[in-house]
């Protein structure tokens, strides 16, 4: 992780009382809000500044077989293929094989075009709640295919997820000591996981030394009029994810790595996904976290 240190000098915010270092932190943003069409968030994230940027299995089907014209895009518009988002680790054993294939070629076609993290979520079993044989299925397979990764030259990273096996702390912690961590990495989406009922940052500080890279998201919950249960993500500082707080606990690990904006889709059908994009830009630079 240190190869991704930040070069540019320290800057520094205060957040309640103490002041938050931003060095070591490099701000991404995750192009799932523009529907798949992946030309245009490349345009409009780059555009914003950001340095780096999150694809998804659309990317695959656009530049699968010419990875070369993404790399060479991605270079032109200077930004980093941060991570590729490859899906789910199946639970079905018949379907296995198939399912590990798929993300090995996916982080085939993620090192072609320059990329650095092969993101996973896992399944959670319908109509039942997880067993003991769930957690120690999906902790196997996740480490097969973090071994398949790591041939190629691809770290793997779990996404916990709301509606996944690992939705809450405790399911989280089971799959993450089912996995071997040597071949297995955490990517904390700060939003899934409050949701699913964890502080962000005591989760920073909990797998300090298993987290690879953040979502850096909101969640505002429960949605006006829609119900005690309900919730949506919204752009940063519109909901209830204490993201200074988050900022605090990268910096007291010394957490030195990539950060990816996310936003699943516009939560106000009047704007843009860049309009989006940049609110949430807009929040982070009133912290004082980055300078573009």
């Amino acid at each position: 992780m240190a190869a991704l240190a930040w070069s540019a000098p320290q800057i520094w915010t205060t957040l309640g009382s103490s002041r938050v270092a931003a060095a070591g932190i490099r701000f991404g943003c995750a192009a799932i809000t523009w529907g798949g069409n992946d030309p245009q968030a490349i345009d409009d994230i780059a555009d914003l500044g950001f340095g780096g940027i999150q694809l998804r299995d659309s990317a695959v089907r656009r530049w699968g077989e010419k990875p070369d014209e993404l790399k060479a895009l991605l270079a032109e518009r200077k930004l980093t293929l941060v991570a590729l988002s490859s899906g789910s680790v199946t639970l079905d054993p018949a379907k296995l094989d198939s399912n590990l294939a798929l993300h090995v070629s996916n982080a085939r076609f993620l090192r072609q075009v320059g990329g650095l993290y092969l993101q996973v979520t896992d399944e959670r079993p319908a109509g039942r709640e997880p067993s003991a044989e769930d957690f120690r299925r999906v902790g196997w397979a996740l480490s097969e295919l973090g071994r398949r990764t790591a041939d190629i030259g691809v770290t793997l990273a779990l996404h916990p997820h709301m509606g996944a096996l690992s939705q809450s702390p405790s399911e989280i912690r089971r799959v993450m000591d089912a996995s071997d961590s040597r071949l297995v990495r955490l990517e904390l989406d700060v939003a899934h996981y409050a949701q699913g009922g964890g502080d962000p940052a005591e989760a920073i500080r909990a797998y300090a030394g298993r987290l690879l890279f953040l979502h850096i998201k909101d969640v505002e919950s429960p949605v006006p009029g829609r119900g005690p249960e309900s919730y949506r993500f919204v752009e940063l500082g519109r909901g209830r994810v204490d993201l200074p707080a988050v900022f605090q606990a990268l910096k007291t690990v010394g957490f030195d790595g990539w950060a990816v904006v996310e936003l699943d889709e516009v939560p106000d059908g009047a704007r843009t996904p860049k309009e989006s994009a940049d609110i949430s830009k807009q929040y982070l630079r009133g912290l004082g976290l980055i300078g573009f």
